[in-house]
């Protein structure tokens, strides 16, 4: 966490019953600075009580170079209205890393705002929701090397209502991905670059995972990422489901080296056979005004394993700046294609 920022927004957070859950006037959150301006109701009222509540957060050191062998990370969950900092954390289902791991974790909340934080050089995922509801998150300023892996920006799984807007992420990995098991997902004006790109997965490579539903990705801008806006599918999931409903547009790409990408044999490793079929159907997914420039020759791939169903191209426009311009590439897409193409569209 060395070299990592965080902000508290002017004001106070309040639940639906009125109590003030944590009060600050923009403070950074050293422990000298938790212990004189976080109030929690039950926790800390002052005096004694604030005391109780200072021993919950002994561990967090924010901004200051961790001791040796010890892991210090923000875990926000139940109830949801307190700030607990844990050296371990249970492994939640369906999070396959270890989730201490995470910068800052949210689980099981609802009705959260989090707005006007800078994460620097996470471990692994910066900020990461896990099974919460109606979560915005807005302003948020996340940074990493570009050749530092699995950090993820801001990482979404088995959630729904959520908002995320005006942020601008620099990692090593996914800017944000969307796992198993989410819906009602908005997304708007996001700079993303460098990383790799905007994802929706990985998505089948564990038995029951659930559908993710209503996606809604607009006004977002990718320079210099791997991908630009990416579906990622395993094949041969052990189970069904389906990834469906999804808007993805305006958005501009800036030399990105696979602007659209629709990839059902994902696979990260070197020895893949790629014998089999995802079983995560694909449906109802639109790709609407995307311009711009492309690094790579195939600016949109459409890789399907099972057909796609109702895959749609609209006022499509990337350029590939080398030899030969740029074309596109497609399997079992069955895409459709509606005003101005560039590259021409699959035969």
């Amino acid at each position: 966490m060395e070299g990592s920022v965080w902000g508290i927004w002017h004001g106070d957070a309040v639940d639906p019953a009125g109590d003030v859950l944590h009060r600050a006037d923009e403070v950074p959150w050293s422990l000298q600075s938790l212990r004189h301006h976080l109030l929690a109701p039950g926790d800390a009222q002052g005096g004694d009580g604030s005391e109780a509540f200072w021993q919950r957060l002994d561990r967090v050191r924010v901004g200051e170079r961790p001791h040796r062998g010890r892991t210090e990370q923000c875990d926000h969950q139940w109830p949801g209205r307190r700030l607990l900092a844990l050296q371990q954390v249970p492994h939640p289902k369906g999070l396959q890393s270890p989730p201490h791991l995470q910068s800052v974790l949210f689980v099981n909340n609802q009705n959260t705002v989090v707005r006007d934080i800078k994460s620097v050089n996470s471990k692994f995922f910066h900020i990461a929701l896990l099974q919460s509801k109606n979560m915005k998150l807005i302003n948020i300023q996340i940074n990493a090397p570009v050749n530092s892996p699995n950090t993820d920006g801001i990482h979404i799984e088995r959630s729904t209502g959520v908002v995320i807007s005006d942020t601008h992420i620099s990692t090593g990995d996914d800017c944000i991905s969307i796992g198993q098991g989410s819906d009602n997902i908005d997304i708007a004006r996001v700079h993303c670059g460098p990383g790799h790109g905007m994802s929706i997965g990985s998505l089948g490579r564990y038995v029951g995972e659930g559908d993710v539903t209503r996606v809604h990705v607009r006004d977002m801008t990718f320079e210099g990422t791997m991908n630009g806006v990416r579906i990622k599918t395993w094949e041969n999931s052990p189970t069904k489901s389906l990834a469906a409903h999804m808007l993805f547009e305006n958005m501009i790409m800036k030399d990105v080296q696979n602007p659209i990408i629709i990839d059902q044999k994902y696979c990260p490793y070197y020895d893949c056979e790629h014998k089999h079929v995802s079983g995560v159907i694909l449906k109802d997914i639109t790709f609407k005004n995307i311009k711009g420039t492309s690094s790579m020759p195939v600016a949109v791939l459409l890789r399907c394993g099972v057909p796609c169903q109702g895959v749609v191209l609209q006022d499509v426009d990337l350029k590939y700046m080398g030899e030969g311009g740029s074309s596109s590439k497609c399997e079992n897409a069955m895409a459709t294609y509606v005003g101005y193409q560039h590259p021409e569209p699959c035969a």
